[in-house]
């Protein structure tokens, strides 16, 4: 099984899959490697496509130690699969967690970030109901610990914005169940301390987003109420920022509606590839008057 060797020496499971430039996927929480089939399948027709599990998914190493995860090893371990692989750049789509550490990739290594994509990047940005968000994760990591990951996932029952996925896509929602269901519970338990609970919310990213550099599309599902603020947020801060919001759709777009995202995504990355893709004219931003 090909794995990449990350700095601190964990290890990553990685795949390969088609040929041409390269388009670095980055899974969510709840999900892994698994959960890009989709884009995989479209995407690999015409890019050299990579997918892999984050420390703490097997088939990757799950570190017992707290310590080993953090939201800057998030993104460090983008960087070191690429350099694994010997790519000096490539485009980069992530997903909820995947989604946060795929927007800081972008300002942490921007010379290795073709473009960035988020897809429901954000949760536990609200000031208001940041301390919930943060009580929360810390009780489902208690709760993997204690009943084991296919109890922990009945406990903890649906999220909100799961619930378009499960009305309109039955067959799809299983799919995701039976992923969450097969992951570590010691991984996912430190992942939530370790990344979740300490990533800086994206309402205090400003001075990063206002320079940002690669080409930045965000999505967002409109029933994806954690997720349509932050991204709104990161539309109007960055000039290199498009937006794309999806209708009746909640967290995981690329999965709930992948035809619609696949080809939202091919015509970004068509511009970008193309040299076609320009920044916001800064004449366009309507400014508050003094």
């Amino acid at each position: 099984m090909p794995h990449a060797t990350a700095r601190d020496g964990t290890q990553l499971y990685f795949e390969e899959t088609g040929n041409g430039v390269p388009l670095i996927f980055v899974h969510e929480f709840s999900g892994d490697y698994r959960s890009w089939e989709l884009q995989v399948r479209f995407f690999s027709r015409r890019y050299r496509c990579v997918t892999f599990c984050a420390r703490g998914y097997p088939p990757s190493d799950v570190p017992k130690a707290r310590a080993k995860y953090s939201w800057q090893t998030a993104v460090d371990d983008i960087a070191d699969v690429l350099r694994h692989l010997r790519l000096k750049n490539a485009h980069v789509v992530g997903c909820s967690m995947g989604a946060y550490s795929s927007l800081q990739f972008g300002m942490r290594y921007p010379s290795m970030a073709l473009s960035v994509t988020t897809v429901g990047a954000g949760a536990g940005s609200n000031p208001v109901t940041r301390a919930a968000f943060l009580c929360a994760t810390e009780d489902n990591a208690r709760l993997f610990e204690t009943l084991g990951m296919p109890a922990a996932v009945r406990e903890r029952g649906f999220a909100a914005g799961r619930i378009p996925q499960m009305l309109k896509d039955p067959r799809g929602f299983a799919e995701f169940r039976r992923i969450h269901e097969s992951h570590s519970a010691t991984g996912l338990a430190n992942v939530q301390r370790g990344v979740q609970a300490k990533r800086p919310p994206i309402y205090q990213l400003e001075n990063a987003l206002r320079k940002y550099r690669p080409p930045l599309m965000v999505i967002a599902g409109d029933e994806d109420d954690n997720s349509i603020g932050p991204a709104l947020f990161i539309k109007q801060t960055s000039l290199n920022a498009r937006l794309w919001i999806c209708p009746s759709a909640g967290h995981t777009v690329n999965t709930e509606e992948p035809d619609a995202f696949n080809r939202n995504v091919l015509d970004f990355l068509t511009l970008v590839d193309g040299g076609r893709w320009k920044p916001r004219d800064a004449r366009s931003v309507v400014k508050a008057k003094k």
